[in-house]
């Protein structure tokens, strides 16, 4: 889920910057500091868009920079248990899909795709449902639900899992052939 958080923190604007305006430097300093970040607690930081600045600093003994406190919004991505997002197949791997959900990456495990018997077709980089036909390729658009989150701290997100095996989820043309099915009894009821 995409939002904006706010946040506090004292920026440090260094001598080098201290001729530019104190807002341009201290989103500089902050985007440093917090973009492209994970935080077990926020989720993965996309990007400071708005930073409020204290005019007055402190200066520290021995540091030509000066502290300022700050308080800013951040836009960021926490991937939450059992919620369903679409994201999009970027890779295809003997033992799975890696689906961009945000700006992250979830795997897409074989055996949480359908109930189907799947193949793994590398030289055309598909997984085919033996029975159904149905396939998964690079760049199919995909409905999931959030099965596994394990946040990491830092720069990086330990793992992301996605299940597709339920109703109405997995590649959405298949979606689409579930609801006109759907759809066909209540249609010859109707005549």
């Amino acid at each position: 889920m995409f939002q904006l958080v706010e946040l506090e923190d004292v920026v440090r604007i260094p001598p080098q910057m201290l001729g530019m305006d104190l807002r341009k430097a201290a989103v500089e300093e902050l985007s440093r500091k917090y973009s492209s970040t994970a935080n077990p607690d926020l989720g993965y930081i996309i990007r400071v868009v708005d930073v409020d600045v204290e005019s007055t600093g402190r200066i520290v003994h021995g540091d030509g920079a000066v502290y300022h406190r700050a308080k800013f919004s951040a836009l960021v991505f926490y991937p939450k248990l059992q919620e369903i997002v679409e994201g999009e197949v970027v890779e295809i791997t003997d033992f799975g899909a890696f689906v961009r959900i945000g700006p992250l990456d979830a795997l897409l495990h074989i055996s949480q795709i359908t109930d189907d018997y799947l193949t793994v077709d590398m030289r055309q980089g598909a997984i085919v449902g033996k029975g159904t036909g149905k396939s998964l390729k690079g760049g199919s658009r995909v409905r999931v639900r959030i099965s596994v989150v394990s946040m990491g701290r830092g720069m990086r997100m330990d793992k992301i899992g996605v299940t597709s095996r339920q109703p109405f989820l997995g590649a959405l043309e298949w979606i689409e052939d579930e609801v006109k099915k759907a759809r066909q009894p209540a249609q010859a009821k109707a005549r």
